[in-house]
C-alpha cells in the first residue's frame, strides 16, 4: 500500500518563477496600483500596474533606455540610471493622476542602498506616495549621482594597462569622470519637463 500522498504540482507561473502568489495576495489587499521594478542584464524596467479581473493592466511604463533621448550615454543599469528611471516614471504617473502605489520587486529581495531603492527614491522625489519605511534604505546622494563610478574611473585612468575597463563608455565617447555632471543635467531636464 502506498503511504505517501501524491505530489502536488505548483501553479505554472510559480514553477516558472514569474508570480509569487503569497506576495501578490498581500499587494492585492492594499487596493492600490503597484510599482513594478525589474532589473535585466541591459536595462531597468519600471511599470505602474493595476489589478483587473481579466488580468493586470499597465497604466504607465518606462525603461531606462529612454535616457538615450535625453543624452545619457552611460550604462542603463547602474544606480544613477535607476534613479532617473524612477524619477521619470513618477512624473509620468502624476500626469496620469496616480498619486499612491505600493512597491513590488517580485521574487528578488532588494539590497539596501541598491538599484531598487535608488529607483524608489526617484519615485518619491517625483512626488509619488509609496510606503517604504525608514530613509536609510536609500543610497546617499553621492552614489545616486554616480560619484562612486567617477572616483573608480579616475583610479582606473591612473593605472597603466587598464584598457578593459569602461569599454562601453569609451565606445560611446564619454568618460566616467563626467558622469555626475551628466546626471545633474538630465535630472534637471526631467524635473523641468514635467512642470
Amino acid at each position: 500500500m502506498a503511504r505517501n500522498k501524491p505530489k502536488s504540482v505548483l501553479y505554472r507561473r510559480r514553477r516558472e518563477r514569474k508570480t509569487d502568489y503569497k506576495k501578490r495576495r498581500t499587494l492585492l489587499l492594499s487596493q492600490k496600483p503597484r510599482v513594478v521594478f525589474r532589473s535585466t542584464n541591459n536595462k531597468i524596467i519600471g511599470q505602474i500596474v493595476s489589478f483587473e479581473p481579466k488580468g493586470d493592466k499597465v497604466l504607465v511604463g518606462v525603461d531606462s533606455t529612454f535616457l538615450a533621448k535625453h543624452g545619457w550615454k552611460y550604462s542603463y543599469k547602474n544606480i544613477p540610471a535607476a534613479y532617473l528611471t524612477g524619477l521619470s516614471l513618477g512624473k509620468s504617473a502624476l500626469e496620469h493622476k496616480i498619486t499612491d502605489a505600493v512597491f513590488d520587486t517580485g521574487f528578488k529581495t532588494p539590497h539596501r542602498r541598491g538599484k531598487a531603492y535608488a529607483f524608489l527614491k526617484g519615485l518619491c522625489d517625483a512626488g509619488l506616495n509609496v510606503p517604504h519605511g525608514d530613509d536609510s534604505i536609500f543610497p546617499d546622494d553621492a552614489r545616486l549621482s554616480g560619484a562612486h563610478i567617477q572616483n573608480y574611473g579616475k583610479v582606473v585612468a591612473e593605472k597603466e594597462g587598464s584598457s578593459f575597463q569602461f569599454t562601453q563608455y569609451l565606445k560611446n565617447k564619454v568618460l566616467p569622470e563626467n558622469i555626475t555632471a551628466e546626471f545633474e543635467k538630465i535630472k534637471q531636464k526631467l524635473i523641468s519637463k514635467a512642470q
